[in-house]
């Protein structure tokens, strides 16, 4: 195999990245012909349990099959192959495409074990890195809603975070490596892959939403000295610089780092939107053995944001104003800085026994200061607004530790995981001054706005600060899980977990020690199931179907009464199947689900800013995924999904609508062809149907349809490449709305056409 693979690096210009140990003593098979490098590369490892993955820099990873991290240590099955024979490799080196394909067959989110996605009774989707770029993806909404069905962004708080509905239900949390991250921006620089769960995932994971969970994927450093610097600029003054640098730093390669940087100046067809961050994400990896490996991770993010607050509606439409209307009073900005260290360690007791233990603390803080729409008057074009001044502040910190083992009872294989983890959070807005008065900040006509009237900033910080809020939440929990393998094909899925969770909000108009004063305690407690069943009859084709249970988010507003709120609930019954073509090239999913939450809240129309029970929402639907490669040229990406959800147990202007935002149809189609070996090219589009934008007093959000194109030219030196390429985004310039940020007063408007250009070195 290793002197296999010297001619495989030999031969197609490729960097080869992996452990001596990894291939001592593990024969490769016979290869002679016409292949692409994939293909090749397929070829010579079939069968000896190793998988490879492509870098962003043109490098191949090598490394045992494991999901998450890659765990070059896993022990690798020798095969019976013959000795390596004489071997020849003809083709081209295909530099222009980029390296890693859509279709990932791994991933860790699903099971935290090492289970391949055909193989788990749960639809899962994954966007790789590779996707992100042909499109030129500059955040994680665009990456997920473009690529994954069912899935749509949630516009809440002027989009100061990135939040998302999924089967359409709304949740805020983004897991990074598994572990709960507080809310907030996301850089993609040093994200590896997004994974998505479908369904309640309480039984891994703990209190979430039952539509599904996300969970991100960063890169960890290389053997491989491999380096890369991006510029990217395009309409609206819109600018993005990206440099990643990893490799060795000790001769043996045992302690290798990666730094990821970026750098956006990021403007809006919109007047006074603007969005300025630098980031950075340094990382030590460390494999002394074949036994143990070590991640320690740094990030640090500062961001100046003019949040977008949309615009208003009249009777049950949007109103009728330019798309590029904004209601803001000039160009404020806001602050978000954070700050994260996160570490993992995996111990390897034998070849079936592992120990993983990872840790996240992360502490962000924001700077308010803007203007938000707080209703439209009776006439119709007279906009009442708010000055929202002040100062957020969060702290979280998780942490959890898996046994994973495998063994064989009574000729049955079981693979099991045994765990627990804990998170802690704490939330307060300090000192926030929120202003309605004509004194402060006056109305504005939606039709003629007038800007430039907010008071001095020093009149404003003279007076009283008026908003004080509070929060804190502990989760613990404990799970564990079986997965049982029957004659190879059939794979059967259960486990269980306890959560303990404390939460607590506390309001005052006078100080923040009050607000923390008047926490309320409220305590929650439930056993989530979780049982599936896969039946794999060939190698291209699992039928599967689950059924699970979830506790669900703590009810985080605060009625009008004071009283407590009891916590969501999710149940989901789910069935479907998968199937893998072209030596897992392309991959598809589809599902069909019926899914129920119970004990929802809304917003309260009689007392703005307080929100009422709502009742009890199901949604069930079908969904399509298909990711990957068609042919040598041809890859593709195309999604659909129907979502029927329904309020069937609520108050009466509730009772048989659909939540906002989300629509009945959905679907996309992104696909690029290699036409040459140096050029290639992209087209896709996305259709949504209609929405609505507001539940008591409604509001509807038309469908629409954009499509977008790209075209990508790369020119090899040596073993360095320089690609140019361009995407144009809404090629037919359609105007249209995304969302609504909660409700009739606040929807969001899509960018009309533009183009974004980039210029790739990688060496």
């Amino acid at each position: 195999m290793a002197a296999s693979l010297v001619a495989f690096s030999e031969t197609t210009g490729n960097q080869l990245s992996y452990p001596a140990a990894l291939v001592k003593d593990i024969k490769s098979k016979q290869l002679s012909g016409s292949y692409t490098t994939d293909q090749a590369l397929q070829k010579l490892l079939a069968g000896s349990g190793i998988t490879y993955r492509h870098t962003d820099n043109d490098a191949i990873a090598l490394a045992a099959k494991e999901n998450g991290l890659a765990d070059s240590s896993q022990s690798v099955q020798k095969t019976d192959a013959t000795t390596l024979k004489p071997m020849t490799v003809s083709g081209k080196r295909n530099a222009e495409a980029e390296p890693q394909g859509y279709s990932v067959s791994n991933a860790f989110t699903g099971t935290k074990t090492d289970t391949p996605i055909m193989q788990t009774p749960m639809n899962i989707q994954v966007v790789p890195k590779s996707l992100m770029n042909d499109q030129q993806d500059i955040n994680i909404t665009d990456a997920i809603t473009k690529n994954v069905s069912g899935v749509q962004a949630d516009h809440g708080s002027g989009d100061i975070y990135e939040s998302f509905i999924v089967r359409g239900f709304s949740s805020g949390d983004i897991f990074r490596n598994g572990l709960l991250r507080g809310f907030g921006t996301y850089d993609p620089a040093n994200i590896e892959q997004i994974e998505v769960i479908k369904g309640p995932a309480s039984m891994l994971y703990g209190r979430s939403q039952p539509g599904g969970l996300i969970n991100y994927v960063t890169k960890k450093g290389l053997d491989t000295p491999t380096y890369s610097v991006q510029q990217q600029f395009g309409s609206y003054d819109q600018y993005r610089t990206t440099a990643d640098a990893t490799g060795p730093v000790d001769k043996d390669g045992k302690l290798r780092y990666r730094v990821n940087f970026s750098y956006q100046d990021v403007g809006s067809f919109k007047q006074f939107i603007n969005d300025e961050r630098y980031f950075i994400a340094p990382t030590l990896s460390w494999r002394p053995n074949d036994r143990f490996e070590a991640n320690l991770e740094l990030e640090h993010k500062h961001e100046r944001k003019v949040d977008d607050w949309g615009i208003p509606a009249i009777g049950n439409r949007p109103a009728p104003v330019p798309l590029n209307s904004n209601y803001q009073d000039n160009a404020r900005k806001g602050t978000l800085d954070s700050t994260l260290v996160a570490y993992d360690w995996a111990f390897k007791f034998n070849d079936d026994w592992k120990l993983k233990n990872r840790f996240l603390w992360e502490d962000w803080d924001v700077g308010y200061n803007e203007i938000k729409i707080n209703g439209l008057q009776a006439d119709n074009r007279t906009l009442d607004r708010m000055y929202w001044k002040g100062a957020g502040t969060q702290e979280t910190y998780a942490t959890n530790l898996d046994l994973i083992g495998k063994f064989n009872l009574l000729g049955v294989k079981n693979e099991v995981l045994l765990g627990g983890d804990y998170w802690h959070n704490n939330f307060g807005n300090v000192g926030v001054r929120a202003f309605t008065s004509p004194a402060v900040i006056s109305t504005i006509d939606i039709f003629n706005p007038s800007y430039n009237n907010v008071v001095n900033d020093a009149v404003a910080d003279a007076m009283p600060t008026n908003r004080h809020f509070a929060r804190k939440e502990e989760r613990f929990g404990v799970y564990f899980q079986d997965q049982i393998t029957l004659f190879d094909k059939l794979h059967i899925m259960g486990g269980g977990r306890y959560d303990w969770v404390t939460y607590g909000t506390g309001f005052s108009p006078t100080s923040f020690a009050s607000a923390k004063d008047n926490l309320t305690d409220q305590e929650d407690q439930k056993f989530s199931p979780r049982v599936g069943v896969l039946y794999q009859p060939w190698q291209w084709l699992s039928l599967f179907s689950n059924y699970t249970e979830s506790l669900g988010l703590a009810n985080q507003g605060t009625s009008f009464t004071g009283q407590a709120f009891k916590p969501e609930s999710g149940e989901q019954y789910e069935a479907g199947f998968k199937t893998e073509f072209f030596d897992q090239r392309l991959s598809s999913t589809v599902s069909f689900y019926n899914l129920t939450k119970t004990n929802t809240v809304t917003n309260d129309p009689a007392n703005p800013g307080f929100v009422v029970t709502a009742g009890k929402v199901r949604s069930r639907g079908v969904e399509v995924d298909i990711k990957g490669q068609v042919t040598e040229q041809l890859s593709l990406v195309t999604t659909y999904a129907l979502t029927d959800i329904r309020y069937v147990n609520a108050d009466a202007p509730l009772l048989g609508q659909r939540p906002i935002n989300v629509p009945e149809h959905q679907a996309s189609l992104w696909g690029t062809y290699q036409f040459t070996e140096r050029f290639k090219a992209g087209l896709g589009g996305v259709v949504v149907g209609k929405r609505l934008g507001d539940n008591y007093d409604p509001v509807e959000l038309p469908g629409y349809v954009t499509m977008d194109t790209m075209a990508a030219y790369t020119i090899p030196v040596g073993k360095t490449r320089l690609t140019t390429q361009v995407n144009i985004n809404n090629l037919l310039d359609k105007g249209y709305y995304t969302g609504a940020g909660g409700g009739r007063y606040s929807i969001n408007t899509g960018n009309p056409l533009s183009v974004m250009g980039s210029v790739r070195l990688q060496f």
